[in-house]
């Protein structure tokens, strides 16, 4: 792993002028340079680039990001892959932090694998070209495909003799160790009195056509092999895969994904497919944003990985049944993970390889062009034919709407349901229930999962924490003491924290016990099933975090009394924590919990800047937000800018903490009241919810007062 003073050091150094610049034509406009997008087809320039905060913006794409983040959207890498590639541009020494015994073990023996896997890769592929099986079998079979030489080289195919220890012998003589041989799935072991090591190993793929499963990287992780003789005929398995390893997870890999990385961002689109095949076929016809999952399901991770690159995805499966129901499995997982589906289905008796043979690729490429359907119809085609029986029909529909209900972006949604009952020939609003019910359901579901992790989160950190004080306490000679900014604050001390004076809640609205009990104020709302709305509290949240990322270091509150009696004064970042803390608030995304958590640590440290920490954090997600959010599109001249004073900062932060109470009061409130309607009749359950439901209601009165809102 790189470690932190080196990626400084990268960052640091990284100017994002002269990063884009390698790629872009730049023209200076004003304080920022411009030039025509990288990501998509733009004839305007709308790519602006501002030295002064080292980042980059499209503001028709939307696209950018620092020096590092341009480098991985542009050149698809990795963070840490972007990070070397910056730091042998500026010729920084790349240090990586030293690591255990067993880390190094590990990532030696992956080493090991991968240079294994190449040399494979090369050995099959020059099979391939340079023995007399080679040409005669393996390249026959690619010619009686049709593949040209340029898709061969482009997805190194190979071929494997039939003499299944010809291989081993030959990586063995090359000082290539068996135990790699076996643990990269090359090889499997046929153990026998008398057999040195090469007689023992045989080639997991001998007399079969190879097919490299190349990785994002461009690291060969595992093999496929194709039956080639005529035995094939009936045969199950005519595909064999190298078997899971410590570098290959067939869940977490894609063919063709290394090959297509680049068009498919530059289309922004993918189509999906079910073999190697098919792959080289599209390819061979201009297609080249295309990857196949093998005949496997989708999984989330390949789902996440296609993410990077795409929104829009096109699923293109066989014309048979077994394709339409591969097509139908994906669907909703897609759905679920913000992907824009569209559904191609070939010619019955058809795959996109036999299609191709049999179309010249411009007769192909229209065909694709032009019979791409909307997953919506496709599900009502396929699930309502030849289905009268209304209770199956009514499954059926059921099972629509729940992929409706997937879809994240509420717009969408709804053109999505009216499509959908004009389709079926029903009432809108019957369906819009339907999905409303399939929504509370997922809702309730992921706050279950939510909780059970945090709670199995806290038990491990709290553990870790005992463990690490404990070694240090013992190797130390003495127990730990909290700094001053970590020294437990009394409750009046809390209060005057969460609300200063002249913005406070009335004493007898929040009493210094109520910081302390469970049910009182706003304690423990969120572990009671809360459910809140989406929109709303995800915007507030991002508001406050974004005011820790520009301001979080700064003083804010002065001479608050810690329990010892010491006058202490609170940061903005110490501020939200214990305005939060004391009514047992959380924020919902990690990353916002992640970034204030670390902003209260490190807020008192000298010359610490919060803005400048997180844009050139090690965790790239945390580095990117934080990065957007100390970026305003709109720049104000000198003359128009307004100071940010710790009185205006406070009056700031003060609404958002109230805006984000009332959302827990106000959706706690229509919990309440749902359940006050189906205890209706029962005097005994209704009594103690009657009297919740009019705290609540008042403490949501003076929220909106202090908010300066007018309820009647």
């Amino acid at each position: 792993m790189i470690d932190r003073p080196t990626i400084e050091r990268i960052l640091a150094a990284a100017d994002i002028v002269d990063v884009v610049s390698e790629f872009v034509t730049l023209k200076k406009a004003g304080m920022n340079y411009k030039g025509l997008c990288p990501f998509h087809d733009d004839t305007t320039p709308s790519f602006s680039v501002s030295p002064s905060r080292n980042y980059c913006h499209c503001f028709t794409c939307g696209k950018g990001g620092t020096p590092v983040g341009f480098i991985m959207e542009h050149l698809q890498m990795t963070y840490a892959e972007a990070l070397r590639w910056l730091a042998k541009k500026y010729n920084i020494e790349v240090r990586e932090r030293e690591m255990t015994d067993a880390e190094r073990e590990e990532e030696n023996e992956r080493e090991a694998m991968f240079v294994v896997n190449e040399w494979a890769a090369k050995y099959y592929h020059d099979i391939l070209y340079n023995d007399v099986d080679g040409r005669a079998i393996g390249m026959q079979y690619f010619r009686s495909r049709g593949f040209r030489d340029d898709i061969i080289e482009k997805f190194r195919l190979g071929f494997a003799l039939s003499d299944r220890r010809a291989m081993p012998r030959e990586a063995l003589k090359k000082g290539y160790k068996a135990e790699y041989l076996v643990k990269s799935g090359l090889c499997y072991s046929k153990e026998g009195e008398g057999k040195d090591d090469g007689e023992q190993l045989e080639d997991r793929f001998a007399g079969r056509a190879i097919f490299p499963w190349i990785g994002l990287n461009g690291k060969v992780v595992a093999f496929g092999g194709r039956k080639l003789d005529k035995a094939t005929k009936g045969v199950l398995q005519k595909y064999v895969n190298s078997p899971e390893s410590p570098i290959y997870h067939k869940a977490n890999e894609l063919y063709g994904i290394y090959q297509a990385k680049r068009d498919i961002s530059k289309e922004n689109c993918v189509y999906m497919v079910e073999g190697y095949t098919d792959v080289l076929a599209m390819h061979q016809c201009g297609i080249t944003n295309v990857v196949a999952n093998s005949g496997t399901a989708l999984s989330q991770q390949q789902i996440r990985m296609l993410h990077r690159f795409t929104k829009n995805i096109v699923l293109l499966y066989d014309g048979d049944a077994a394709g339409q129901k591969a097509t139908e499995r994906g669907t909703d997982m897609l759905l679920e993970n913000g992907m824009n589906i569209k559904i191609l289905i070939l010619p019955e008796g058809e795959d996109p390889d036999s299609f191709s043979r049999k179309n010249t690729p411009e007769q192909f490429k229209e065909y694709i062009r032009s019979h791409q359907t909307d997953f919506i119809q496709f599900r009502i085609e396929t699930m309502m034919q030849n289905t009268s029986d209304p209770v199956k029909r009514g499954e059926m529909i059921s099972a629509i709407v729940k992929s409706i209900s997937l879809v994240a972006d509420p717009i969408t949604r709804a053109a999505y349901l009216q499509d959908c009952a004009t389709r079926l020939n029903m009432a809108e609003a019957t369906l819009t229930t339907r999905m409303n019910a399939f929504i509370a359901e997922a809702r309730q579901e992921k706050e279950r999962r939510r909780r059970i992790e945090n709670t199995r989160r806290t038990g491990e950190e709290n553990a870790s924490m005992q463990n690490a004080s404990m070694q240090n306490a013992t190797s130390e000679g003495t127990a730990l003491q909290p700094s001053a900014t970590q020294t437990s604050l009394t409750p009046s001390a809390q209060r005057q924290a969460a609300f200063p004076d002249d913005n406070s809640m009335p004493p007898e609205y929040l009493p210094d016990e109520a910081f302390s009990k469970p049910g009182s104020t706003i304690v423990g709302m969120q572990g009671r099933g809360l459910e809140r709305g989406k929109g709303r509290y995800e915007s507030i949240e991002r508001d406050i975090v974004r005011a820790v990322v520009r301001y979080g270091e700064r003083i804010v509150k002065n001479d608050v009394e810690t329990e010892d009696g010491e006058k202490v004064s609170l940061t903005l970042a110490e501020y939200v924590f214990y305005n939060l803390q004391c009514d047992g608030i959380e924020l919902h995304d990690t990353l916002y919990t992640t970034i204030l958590g670390e902003t209260v640590e490190r807020c008192h440290d000298e010359g610490f800047s919060a803005i400048q920490y997180f844009s050139r954090h090690p965790d790239y997600d945390i580095c990117r937000l934080a990065t957007e959010m100390g970026c305003d599109r709109y720049v104000l001249s000198k003359s128009l800018e307004q100071k940010v004073t710790e009185e205006s900062l406070l009056q700031y932060i003060d609404h958002l903490l109230l805006a984000l109470r009332r959302d827990i009061v106000d959706t706690r409130l229509a919990e309440l009241l749902k359940e006050i309607l189906r205890e209706t009749g029962n005097a005994e359950a209704l009594a103690p919810l009657m009297k919740e439901y009019e705290n609540l209601k008042e403490m949501s009165r003076m929220i909106a007062k202090k908010l300066g809102r007018n309820l009647r």
